[in-house]
């Protein structure tokens, strides 16, 4: 194997399939990235057995020779040296050409380097799907509805299915819905569906992680195949794969209450930077707990007591208060997550009483909502 190719592509590329690669893995081979050139230009692979990325540099773009291939073939080379080495050459142009003893050559500049490879075809295969059902997102929305969910997956292996995002596909509408049982976080959006298969799978959320980091902002749109135990992203030049966990996720939709007792409307960002203050104390003690009391004239009163520190105190006017008196206490963490992730200059905040679950809601947008549990204070 042979080829030429411009430093910038290579690093991208490698770069992206890094993100499927670890050190903590029982197959040594996977410790490696997996690169092929061909006729059409040359290929990057990384896997750690639950996500695979596939990372395609094309010969040219927009007129531009990006790779020259002289001789075909493939090699996997040590993820961690080689991408530390494309990243610190001295050229635009790199050189990459694999010995008969598959010892593997980098040239840039006067720079010379040899890294000893593994043979290619002991690199365990990409899962094979059947492109039948597939439906397509715009990748910025994608990434959206990664973002707005994602964070509040359990990072507790108790329950495995809760350290997973779920998703619902039905009537050409997806549900991405996460919760670690203390929180939850749900999203909805049209979907352009080439049929109307319905699924109903959970997706860890390290893999969701790692992809919204390799896609771009654009309003291209990625192709989602899901099959029985993998789900399938396909960008313009990559291929995402993720194992899927196994099981049944909760059902959520009892949680999140119908009717509620008080209803407060505040100004976003004037909430969140309160509530922020409030932690300030309550970060220090063990509980980061803050609490918030409707008042007289439509005020809120955000407070924060840490016996060992101080107190603080803050009251924020609201848009509206309508219903019953409220004293509530919640995790201040989780309700800053749950702010940063929704849209909007305005949410709607509604509680079915002290000790129970309570939603919050962008002004005026039914496709998405964040549920937080109290916490009990006495």
């Amino acid at each position: 194997m042979k080829f030429i190719i411009q430093r910038d592509y290579l690093l991208q590329s490698v770069q992206d399939v890094m993100k499927a690669v670890t050190s903590r893995t029982t197959i040594p081979i996977l410790t490696g990235i997996k690169i092929v050139a061909h006729e059409e230009g040359v290929t990057l692979t990384g896997s750690d057995s639950d996500i695979s990325i596939e990372s395609f540099i094309q010969k040219e773009l927009e007129g531009d020779e990006i790779v020259e291939i002289k001789q075909r073939g493939s090699i996997v080379l040590q993820a961690r040296f080689f991408s530390e080495i494309i990243k610190k050459l001295p050229t635009d142009i790199v050189e990459i050409e694999v010995q008969p003893n598959l010892q593997t050559v980098i040239r840039s500049g006067k720079s010379e380097f040899k890294l000893n490879g593994l043979d290619a075809e002991e690199y365990p295969h990409l899962p094979q799907i059947l492109e039948e059902h597939i439906f397509k997102i715009p990748t910025n929305l994608l990434k959206g509805l990664i973002r707005q969910t994602v964070f509040s997956v359990s990072t507790s292996e108790t329950r495995p299915i809760l350290t997973g995002v779920n998703w619902k596909v039905e009537n050409n509408e997806l549900i991405c819905i996460a919760t670690d049982s203390h929180r939850l976080a749900l999203r909805k959006a049209e979907i352009e569906a080439g049929n109307t298969e319905s699924y109903n799978v959970v997706i860890p959320g390290k893999s969701l992680n790692e992809l919204i980091k390799i896609l771009d902002d654009s309003s291209d749109l990625v192709d989602i195949v899901i099959t029985e135990n993998q789900v399938l992203f396909k960008a313009k030049h990559l291929l995402f794969f993720s194992r899927l966990l196994e099981g049944n996720y909760p059902d959520t939709g009892r949680l999140i209450p119908n009717e509620s007792k008080t209803e407060v409307v505040v100004v976003t960002k004037q909430f969140l930077n309160a509530i922020d203050r409030a932690s300030l104390l309550a970060r220090e003690g063990r509980n980061n707990v803050v609490k918030l009391a409707t008042m007289e004239g439509g005020a809120i009163e955000i407070s924060s007591i840490t016996p060992e520190i101080g107190t603080v105190v803050e009251e924020i006017p609201s848009q509206s208060i309508a219903g019953e008196e409220l004293k509530i206490s919640f995790s201040a963490k989780y309700m800053m997550d749950a702010l940063k992730a929704l849209e909007g200059s305005e949410i709607q905040i509604s509680f079915t009483g002290a000790m129970r679950p309570f939603v919050i809601r962008p002004l005026h947008d039914d496709s998405i909502l964040q549920l937080i549990l109290p916490v009990r204070t006495y």
